[in-house]
């Protein structure tokens, strides 16, 4: 019965309520996958370690995020979609108390893993809650408010934490995401509608047919991709400022807020504009992201232009994001939640390559512009994926019509 009435009811004309209080979510789960890259510095000096290995805590949780989206999404597939919600922003809070109260780095690491854990549960199924109830039409707009919640992490949340980490200490972040997470949790509970019951039950088994689209993984390869160039970039970006551009240290928040305006307008147009000129979106944010990434490495001794470009990399690399998960989440349409987990394990996989190779080239001749150098490389790759799959879906209607013309040629 409520499946009959989820497949006639009319297409919402609006976005859901429901839509705002999972951005509300993902905020938190934004502000703490990118709050380490603004607090840098204070971290590895309380904790007597490198800057490299303090950026081992971007590179564990993007772990974390690889290894436990899909796994959390198939371990939690039969439970509530709200409960899910509700116990991953639990453990969220969790792992940062644990964070906040160690000095052990080792323990710290294991925190962040467990952090990235509850992280890609929620994602992963707050994506699918927002896009079915968005409806078809308004899917692409509503993962790019959704998503645009990480991306006002970035804006405001990442700023805020980077200010607060060196007024308080790095700790002080933490115990603040563990308070407001906690808090979220009652929220999500109260206010995300329960799974209706009397339709199909959930099945492992129909969530990894689905894979078998090839479209899926070409969209796994453009998220990897993507999040690879930027946030290699990003991660290091402080010792960037400081060192390369002559910035002052109370200035990187400020730098910060310029990336994540950037990229919660690049994230709320690309949903928006990506429901009706997907691709005229994807290629030109491609090709800017490469750009502005190689005029980065070029002109970062020189404060107003970085300032800005740091800005434009917030607006054209995170622009794509909503576009890739609406259309992972469309092409496995009947079993979307491990399409839009291995999403998010995407996007993280090329964080933690990215992040990894461009902690390696800190050590090097290229110093700290290194994670700007091999950024700039990911970046050229982003076009291959995103013609094959341009021409996948082109051809696809050719075939299609080819199928039904058949019979009538015979």
């Amino acid at each position: 019965m409520a499946t009959d009435t989820e497949q006639t009811a009319p297409a919402p004309s609006r976005l859901p309520f429901v839509t705002w209080i999972l951005a509300a979510g993902v905020f938190l789960m934004g502000t703490t996958e990118f709050i380490v890259a603004g607090i840098l510095p204070e971290t590895a000096e309380d904790l007597g370690i490198p800057v490299a290995d303090a950026g081992l805590m971007i590179t564990v949780f993007a772990v974390g995020m690889i290894v436990g989206t899909p796994v959390m999404a198939i371990v939690t597939l039969k439970l509530q979609r709200r409960l899910t919600l509700t116990l991953a922003l639990l453990v969220f809070a969790l792992g940062h108390i644990i964070a906040a109260l160690t000095s052990v780095f080792p323990l710290i690491l294991g925190a962040r893993f467990l952090t990235a854990l509850a992280t890609g549960a929620f994602w992963a199924v707050a994506a699918v809650v927002a896009s079915k109830a968005a409806g078809a039409r308004l899917a692409s707009t509503a993962m790019g408010i959704v998503l645009g919640g990480g991306m006002l992490a970035n804006a405001l949340g990442v700023p805020l934490g980077s200010f607060a980490g060196q007024v308080l200490g790095w700790r002080g972040p933490f115990w603040g995401l563990a308070v407001l997470a906690l808090i979220a949790a009652v929220f999500i509970h109260r206010l995300v509608e329960p799974d209706p019951s009397g339709g199909p039950l959930p099945s492992v088994r129909r969530e990894i047919a689905a894979l078998k689209d090839g479209r899926v993984w070409l969209v796994l390869a453009g998220a990897a991709i993507v999040c690879g160039s930027s946030l290699a970039a990003y991660s290091f970006i402080s010792p960037l400022l400081t060192e390369n551009t002559g910035l002052p240290a109370s200035a990187v928040p400020l730098v910060l807020l310029t990336y994540g305006v950037g990229a919660l307008i690049g994230s709320n147009a690309g949903g928006a504009l990506g429901g009706h000129r997907p691709y005229t979106v994807l290629f030109t944010s491609a090709t800017m992201t490469f750009l502005v990434l190689g005029a980065l490495a070029l002109f970062s001794h020189n404060a107003v232009v970085t300032v800005i470009l740091v800005g434009l990399l917030g607006l054209f690399g995170m622009s794509t994001n909503p576009i890739l998960i609406s259309k992972a989440v469309g092409f496995a349409d009947h079993a979307p939640t491990l399409a839009s987990a291995l999403t998010t394990s995407a996007f993280n996989v090329g964080t933690a390559i990215g992040s990894w190779i461009a902690g390696l080239t800190l050590a090097t001749s290229l110093g700290v512009t290194g994670p700007v150098v091999v950024g700039t490389a990911i970046a050229a790759l982003y076009f291959l994926p995103l013609g094959f799959l341009f021409r996948k879906e082109r051809l696809s209607p050719l075939r299609r019509r080819r199928v039904v013309e058949a019979p009538e040629e015979v």
